[in-house]
């Protein structure tokens, strides 16, 4: 079975992988946005450029709505691709709003042009309900399974002519609030694997609100703003679910010195994530049993008292002077979540160099990020520069590795060894290429302790 991988195989992000289904025919896996050191190289117009030929693609399949794997739609509509876009029906639901932001900060700003791309994309969503089987071509059928990494997100199991392939997406880990964990498919012949933690092993998830709680507090106590840059969607949601689990339990006992949890202001300043945040409440169909009898017994878990929304530019730019110039605790969740641009640029230019605040991190930072950076330098009041500008870091660091919404090395290594029937092809991608090589030398030794074969490999990128 042929496959060439068009991204996601020098790091983390532009996953891209196509599927060869016959000689004019092809099955196209996410089509995603290059960021941090995997865009460098590429440079400008290049990291947007489908370098491949779009006419022998069927169909598009989306595994689930984070920018580095739908941020290249736009250019691969403009490239010439007329077949259908397939989803599970949360992401379909989701990802007009991902790409009308795609649309504008990268295409147009033209309010008819972007209505137009979005109705090109309405009309090509197919959305697909999880577990059933959908023809795509002449004997190749796809079928979605949860994946457990943000609403909507799937693992992708192709069956051609009796040969399964699995693309994983991305896989998440177990004790998300709002989200079921993954379940491994009963067995494939060919698996497309991520990698992005797959030389470690997560913090405690099952603790991790009980960690965030202290976190908080231990931040609070300098009187100052705790940052949490986050992903419009997904994390988002999950820090809203656990802070108002936290203020719940709280109630009037002190957050800090004088101010009660209930108090507490927590600043959501992400247009769009507010936006998100709507639309996975009216998902709450899909959320796990759990959540939904919380929702249920009458509490808020995403649209709490104590929550605040910031919506235009200008009253974003009063609460950064406000939160800077006071001396009154809050938690600002503001993406983006590698601090690559957005709000949170404003509020970390205004809060690095004082040490009454503090930046919490509660998910994956690329490599050549500027979260990154934070995370790796500020500890040792290192420097990082923001818009051109360097900025001395006294602010406190944290971070909390149990937040993240992929799977760990333990976490993938089940997706592949708790199939009955074991992939006898591995490829692994979406990787620093440490955690690639560790995960595949992770998975030979147990192959070889099962006494079984196994191809496993590290691909590299294919424009064919």
């Amino acid at each position: 079975m042929t496959i060439h991988h068009h991204g996601a195989v020098d790091g983390v992000t532009g996953s891209c992988h196509e599927l060869v289904l016959g000689p004019d025919a092809s099955l196209l896996i996410d089509c995603g946005l290059f960021q941090g050191e995997d865009a460098a190289p590429r440079g400008g117009p290049d990291q947007l450029a489908i370098g491949f030929d779009v006419r022998r693609i069927k169909a598009l399949v989306v595994t689930h709505v984070h920018i580095d794997h739908v941020g290249r739609i736009p250019w691969l509509l403009a490239a010439g691709f007329e077949g259908p876009i397939l989803c599970s029906e949360p992401s379909a639901r989701l990802l007009p709003l991902v790409l009308e932001d795609a649309f504008k900060l990268s295409l147009s700003r033209q309010t008819e042009a972007v209505a137009r791309y979005l109705q090109v994309i309405e009309q090509r969503l197919v959305a697909l309900p999880y577990d059933q089987w959908h023809d795509v071509h002449d004997e190749a059928r796809i079928r979605l399974r949860r994946s457990g990494h943000i609403l909507g997100s799937a693992y992708v199991e192709c069956d051609v002519a009796g040969h399964r392939t699995v693309f994983s997406g991305d896989l998440g880990a177990p004790h998300a609030p709002l989200l079921d964990p993954p379940v491994p498919p009963e067995g494939c012949d060919t698996l497309v694997i991520e990698s992005t933690y797959g030389d470690r092993r997560h913090e405690g998830r099952a603790r991790r609100r009980e960690r965030l709680a202290a976190v908080l507090r231990r931040a609070l106590r300098d009187q100052g703003t705790v940052l949490i840059p986050a992903f419009s969607i997904g994390r988002t949601q999950e820090l809203l679910y656990e802070l108002e689990d936290i203020i719940e339990e709280g109630g009037d006992g002190e957050a800090v010195d004088g101010l009660p949890w209930r108090e507490l202001p927590v600043i959501l300043d992400s247009p769009l994530a507010t936006r998100f945040t709507r639309v996975y409440r009216e998902l709450a169909r899909f959320w796990p049993v759990e959540a939904r009898a919380r929702r249920a017994a009458g509490r808020r878990p995403l649209a709490f008292e104590q929550r605040l929304t910031v919506d235009d530019h200008a009253a974003h730019q009063r609460m950064v002077r406000h939160l800077a110039e006071s001396r009154r605790p809050a938690i600002v969740i503001a993406a983006s979540g590698m601090c690559t641009g957005g709000r949170i640029v404003n509020y970390l230019k205004a809060m690095l160099g004082d040490p009454r605040h503090n930046v919490l991190f509660v998910g994956y930072q690329a490599a050549g990020t500027p979260g990154r950076a934070i995370q790796i330098h500020g500890p040792n009041g290192g420097y990082v520069d923001l818009d051109g500008e360097r900025m001395t870091i006294r602010a406190g660091i944290e971070t909390l590795g149990g937040y993240s919404a992929h799977a760990d090395r333990d976490g993938l290594i089940h997706f592949v060894t708790g199939q009955s029937r074991w992939p006898s092809r591995i490829l692994i991608v979406h990787g620093d290429p440490d955690a690639k090589q560790a995960l595949a030398d992770a998975l030979r030794q147990r192959y070889q302790a099962a006494g079984r074969a196994v191809s496993v490999e590290c691909p590299s990128y294919d424009p064919a």
